[in-house]
């Protein structure tokens, strides 16, 4: 039985994704959730946590693990550019997510990105989000549309919990960069002490019992 941690942010598109990978066969999901707060409010928690559960009556759910990550969006927002703060949050949930991977013996990573849903969802920042780490990233949507997803998500029962509202995230920038450079968001890097944030975050992380 191969382990993949499942990123899961509360909205349509990540518990599908969870969904279509653990039903395959000898996979094991792990979810995890980023804790944005104070960049988030409590009810975007809630609805992660409700999504997991309902996933939890289809796949082989054992736990799930929150990570805090507000300390991070802080530094990323006061110290980076801020055009690319959607691509360093990814890099660094990425590299939290292969550290903790080491601790648990998982294999990959599953996202719910599908391929141009959104500004910052193209290829070229989809190459530079994978740079940051060794892991496999499935992204199982990337062929899906909308609709497709949508369908699914009401299937297996998400839906309903992922379109309450609920702010995510305060500190997306107006104008995402849709064509980030590797080069320059390595420099950007510099500016944080990634090994710091990277242990914080995993030795603060929660675990959640589901059974």
């Amino acid at each position: 039985m191969q382990k993949v941690l499942a990123l899961i942010s509360g909205g349509i598109d990540s518990p599908v994704a969870a969904y279509l990978i653990g039903k395959l066969k000898k996979i094991r999901v792990v979810p995890i959730y980023f804790d944005n707060q104070p960049f988030a409010e409590e009810k975007a928690k809630e609805k992660a946590l409700a999504c997991i559960r309902k996933l939890g009556e289809h796949l082989n759910i054992k736990e799930a693990y929150i990570f805090p990550h507000g300390e991070n969006l802080k530094e990323i927002s006061e110290k980076c550019a801020r055009k690319f703060t959607c691509i360093l949050c990814r890099r660094l949930m990425f590299r939290v997510a292969e550290r903790f991977s080491e601790i648990i013996k998982a294999s990959g990573l599953v996202t719910g990105e599908s391929l141009g849903q959104v500004a910052s969802q193209t290829l070229q920042n989809i190459f530079v989000e994978d740079k940051a780490v060794k892991l496999p990233v499935l992204r199982p949507l990337i062929g899906l549309n909308k609709e497709e997803t949508v369908r699914i998500a009401e299937k297996i029962g998400t839906y309903k919990i992922s379109i309450e509202k609920a702010v995510s995230c305060l500190v997306n920038p107006p104008k995402p960069a849709t064509k980030a450079d590797l080069d320059k968001i390595l420099e950007e890097e510099k500016k944080l002490d990634i090994f710091k944030l990277v242990s914080q975050t995993v030795l603060s992380r929660k675990k959640i019992s589901l059974t």
